[in-house]
């Protein structure tokens, strides 16, 4: 194999083609970074039996044939060239890069133990790459961390015709975006739950085109999969990666919360308030939000020995009549950080029903305007003391 391409096109695709290598493969031969070079051009990837990631780019194709190389090791070259055109060039044995004046020389791995990657499913529908990635980053972040509740580490897709629904819990917050689609056919209907962290990858780096394809096979078994497309920086990417199994908790049904009390204020003012006095907040214990007829004060503490408050001017509603039900509501600051980081708002608008219960979060247009639907993001309040 003999190739050519523009360094910043090579380091770019390496190093999004590598990211999806595993840090403890089960067999070495998974820590290689597989490249093949034919007349459509160059293409890179990399698998670990459960997540594959390829990207085709352009490049001068002298000799084709392919390659197999430690693949993090290539990352980290390509990223440290100077920016001239890179040579590769591979026989049985090995394969030389040169760029400039530098030169490195690597091991092949056998190309012939290599797994051969799954194919992409067929195409069940595309959605707008912009809309997409937002999507994603506004439910990830109530997606859970802990491996060993692995349901909960992943972001439900569930498909009903032109809508596009987006779910993710870690059983003390949730958050679901609905967004319009092209489904490859009609009345398309089907759900999933994918890792939270593919997905997020997925959308960050596929959003230089239009649109991003979804390819969706046999999601009532444990061995589904997904498929990803789209464009990113020097060409076209494609991922695919193992359905998690296990049955997703029914969570749609705590969206649908009846307001007693609702909270109306500025998004910049709130955010940057909870910014601040959560910096005196003591792990695990809730940050106050004071609830009165024209305003809401914020306040946490570390014992005796910080305490803050801030007051920030809200809208407040009493829906229930009379005196105000919930005067106090306790939050954990990273959660009600990461809930109104996501609403993408100038305002933000809060339902509560009573001390303890789930709070709905969702974005408003105007101040006095109905919230915008499309997403809601519910936490369950902490327990105040007495």
């Amino acid at each position: 194999m003999k190739i050519r391409m523009e360094r910043d096109v090579m380091a770019e695709a390496v190093a999004w083609a590598a990211r999806s290598l595993p840090s403890r493969p089960s067999v070495p031969i998974l820590a290689g970074l597989l490249i093949r070079a034919d007349a459509g051009g160059v293409t890179m990837s990399s698998f670990d039996y459960e997540t594959s990631a390829q990207v085709s780019v352009q490049a001068q194709v002298i000799d084709e044939g392919e390659a197999l190389v430690s693949g993090r090791l290539l990352a980290e070259i390509a990223r440290s060239l100077p920016n001239r055109p890179v040579d590769l060039t591979s026989d049985s044995t090995r394969a030389e890069l040169v760029c400039g004046s530098a030169r490195f020389t690597l091991q092949m791995l056998p190309v012939a133990d290599y797994p051969t990657l799954p194919d992409m499913p067929q195409s069940t529908g595309q959605v707008g790459s912009e809309e997409f990635s937002l999507a994603v980053n506004q439910v990830v972040v109530a997606a859970g961390r802990d491996e060993l509740l692995p349901v909960f580490t992943g972001v439900r897709l569930e498909i009903d015709g032109e809508t596009l629904s987006l779910l993710a819990t870690d059983r003390y917050r949730m958050a679901l975006k609905e967004l319009p689609w092209r489904p490859a056919e009609n009345n398309a209907a089907g759900a999933a739950l994918v890792p939270a962290r593919v997905l997020s990858e997925a959308a960050r780096s596929m959003a230089a085109g239009e649109t991003v394809t979804l390819a969706l096979s046999n999601t009532d078994t444990s061995e589904g999969l997904i498929g990803l497309e789209g464009e990113g920086p020097g060409g076209v990417r494609q991922l695919t990666t193992r359905l998690l199994s296990g049955e997703f908790p029914r969570v749609r049904h705590l969206m649908d919360i009846k307001a007693t009390v609702v909270v109306r204020c500025k998004t910049e003012d709130i955010v940057a308030s909870v910014k601040r006095v959560a910096l005196v907040a003591e792990r695990n214990t809730p940050l106050r939000m004071l609830i009165q007829d024209d305003q809401i004060a914020l306040e946490a503490a570390t014992g005796d020995q910080a305490q803050a408050s801030e007051a920030v001017a809200a809208e407040v509603e009493n829906v229930a009549g009379g005196e105000l039900a919930l005067t106090a509501a306790g939050f954990n600051p990273h959660y009600l950080s990461d809930a109104l980081a996501a609403v993408d708002a100038p305002y933000v608008h809060f339902s509560f029903t009573a001390a303890g219960k789930p709070c709905l979060v969702q974005g408003l247009a105007e101040i006095d305007g109905d919230p915008i639907s499309d997403y809601k993001h519910v936490i369950m309040l902490m327990r105040l003391p007495n």
